[in-house]
């Protein structure tokens, strides 16, 4: 945490952040520019719930770091750091991306705080003890403007209006119902994460 708070210019550092993601996205131009979407949607969503909103945007920029790696490379790399991964490794590999990038960005971006590697790490498949930064992140992945379809426009609507536990549930539940409706392979650990924030908010 002393890095963090020795970041005087967090601008500054944001701006070699988002150079870095130009070179790593060089080819990739569709992913870069969600990345940047979600960085901004997660620095509004931070002012707006009381999250820091440097360490939202900093999550956002690099929460899809090693989206560029074929499946073959994150599943060697998720059994090479000893990702623990439920089910399937094969079947889980789309999910893989945010656990892998969150062992190797601290060695990049030694400055900031473990919180925003954790939120990269679970962008794809949260958590049951998912924090406010979590939160953040996971919905403006889900909501940047890139977003399109109705799902997007409902939870959009809904920011600013409801807490952001509930919002980050109502996100979290609706991404449910699109892997079920498409017959998608869900991840073993998405119906506990369920019932943990359905019983907590009462639901």
């Amino acid at each position: 945490m002393q890095e963090y708070r020795d970041i005087e210019d967090k601008k500054a550092y944001l701006a070699r952040m988002r150079e870095m993601l130009d070179v790593r996205m060089a080819d990739k131009t569709k992913r870069r520019n969600h990345s940047l979407g979600v960085a901004r949607t997660a620095k509004k969503l931070a002012k707006t719930y009381g999250v820091d909103p440097f360490l939202a945007e900093a999550a956002g920029l690099v929460h899809d770091w090693d989206k560029v790696l074929d499946k073959p490379e994150l599943l060697a790399r998720a059994a090479q750091y000893s990702i623990p991964v439920a089910g399937s490794p094969t079947n889980a590999v789309a999910l893989l991306h945010g656990p892998v990038a969150a062992v190797e960005l601290p060695q990049l971006f030694p400055e900031l705080p473990p919180e925003v590697f954790q939120a990269v790490a679970r962008h794809t498949s949260a958590a049951e003890d998912m924090t406010d930064l979590d939160m953040v992140v996971f919905i403006a992945d889900a909501i940047e403007p890139m977003r399109k379809g109705d799902y997007a426009d409902r939870l959009r609507k809904s920011v600013g209006k409801v807490d952001l536990k509930h919002l980050f549930f109502d996100c979290f539940a609706q991404g449910l119902e699109y892997v079920i409706s498409t017959r998608r392979y869900m991840y073993p650990t998405a119906i506990s994460i369920y019932n943990r924030y359905a019983l907590e908010l009462g639901c």
